[in-house]
């Protein structure tokens, strides 16, 4: 599995691994866009993405973008299926189905499509994140009708069989003791800390997957999971870059019109209740060097004016060596070389549909307890609790967010570009917001920072997750 983003120096590798092998979209931008070059170019929030959005009868959502700048194209297939709606009992069930789509189908047996894919020059991944299954190529334009047809077969006849399950079932517990069960830390901020912080299953379960969940697994169980979520009901596709795209929605309308559309998928309740009062976690690690310490606050319902403020709260508390906790907790106090968090770390503020924390991580030095950590981060939250930021902070973490979001979508494989068109399609049925993606940033006030971080960023709205060395007694 691919992420989206690293959270710190040397955790990239803690998270899900990659089914096949491909290079993580942050490493092919073009350009590296920074507040300083972003004022320097002149680069304003005035651009357009040509966006073009179609559904077919059977209720696949198609997006095409052209864009003749590199000449290949991007193609993303999406499922809304991810970690919150896996099923009961078969936690880890969304990634090892991931891979069993990698296990080839009627007309491309194993191995065929990545021949496919490498044969042509391409590349190819997937992923599994809280609300999504995707799946994802780049190739010389002249392959594109080559993979859309691969991807019409793998979406129609997946190979599912008691083999491929098998096999895949021991690439996925492999993983499971490779990036978490054998690795200091491993999962801690990703997996112990949604854990700690939700009270509805569907956001707190083990996302990678429980042992025994995984080897209960049955093909029944795969072949009813394929049935219910991979119908093309239930999916996106996203072509983008030099294409025709008439030719284009002819071609994927040849190809996947003739897949039928699935049942009406059932009501899932992912609603987090309002918390009131602090949590506090403990995870003793025998594998970890130093302590760890990770705090998680619940955020504003995704669109709303507080979720646009709290995305620019990232911004000036933990994004970048200029942000105010990076100032006090590293530069002042010298707890840790680092700290690192945001808004959905397995995505970006933008890729989810559902209850997400705003989280902040470091790893600090044994001789600071978890209360000298936290009165430092409590007084520097305080802050922005308390004072109105100033105009010129709130149009830097303005210019910083559009730094990253050119970083995102400005990328020779245009695999950040897909990933928000399929959101907005899959979220919010209007792929064409990407155009808009500044709007709500722009009608942020300091009065609404305040007010934000006052309702939000309240001690009684927090988890505090604590990372133990295995000689620690508990007592600081």
């Amino acid at each position: 599995m691919t992420l989206y983003r690293g959270l710190a120096t040397g955790f990239g590798a803690l998270l899900l691994a990659a089914c096949q092998p491909a290079s993580s979209p942050d490493d092919t931008a073009t350009t590296e866009m920074t507040p300083e070059t972003v004022a320097e170019t002149g680069l304003s929030t005035d651009f357009t993405v040509d966006v073009s959005y179609h559904e077919l009868d059977n209720g696949l959502r198609v997006v095409l973008s052209e864009d003749a700048s590199v000449p290949t194209a991007t193609v993303a297939v999406y499922y809304g299926v991810g970690f919150r709606n896996e099923p009961r009992g078969r936690t880890g069930f969304a990634h090892l189905f991931e891979h069993l789509m990698f296990a080839g189908s009627e007309n491309l047996p194993h191995g065929a499509f990545d021949t496919l894919i490498y044969g042509s020059g391409g590349v190819n991944n997937g992923s599994t994140r809280y609300d999504f299954t995707n799946y994802f190529e780049v190739v010389p334009s002249n392959a594109l009708n080559a993979v859309l047809w691969a991807e019409a077969d793998r979406m129609r006849a997946p190979n599912l069989d008691e083999a491929q399950l098998d096999n895949q079932r021991e690439v996925v517990r492999n993983e499971v003791f490779v990036n978490v069960i054998n690795q200091p830390y491993g999962g801690w901020i990703w997996i112990d800390l949604p854990m700690a912080a939700n009270e509805n299953w569907h956001n707190s379960h083990n996302f990678y997957g429980d042992l025994t969940d995984l080897d209960a697994a049955s093909l029944e169980d795969a072949q009813a999971f394929f049935n219910q979520f991979y119908a093309p009901n239930n999916a996106v596709i996203v072509v983008a870059g030099a294409i025709d795209r008439d030719a284009t929605l002819a071609t994927i309308e040849q190809y996947f019109s003739a897949i039928p559309a699935g049942d009406a998928l059932p009501e899932i309740d992912t609603s987090e209740p309002r918390q009131e009062e602090e949590k506090f976690a403990v995870r003793d690690d025998p594998l970890a060097n130093q302590p760890a310490l990770a705090v998680g606050y619940h955020m504003p319902e995704r669109g709303t004016p507080e979720y646009y403020a709290m995305i620019l709260i990232d911004q000036l508390l933990v994004q970048g060596d200029d942000s105010r906790l990076n100032q006090s907790l590293v530069n002042e106090e010298g707890f840790a070389s680092g700290v690192f968090g945001g808004i959905n770390l397995l995505g970006n503020a933008f890729n989810y549909d559902g209850p997400m924390l705003w989280t902040v991580g470091m790893i600090h030095d044994s001789e600071f307890t978890v209360s000298d950590v936290m009165t430092s981060l409590d007084a520097t939250i305080e802050g922005v609790r308390t004072d109105l930021v100033s105009e010129a902070d709130l149009e830097r973490a303005r210019t910083k967010l559009l730094s990253d979001f050119y970083g995102t979508v400005d990328t020779s494989t245009r695999f950040g570009l897909v990933d928000l068109l399929a959101s907005f399609a899959m979220f919010d049925d209007d792929p064409s917001r990407i155009n808009r993606i500044t709007e709500g940033f722009e009608q942020v006030t300091p009065e609404l920072i305040r007010a934000t971080a006052q309702d939000y960023l309240r001690p009684t709205n927090r988890t505090v997750l604590e990372v133990r060395l295995a000689d620690e007694d508990g007592t600081e």
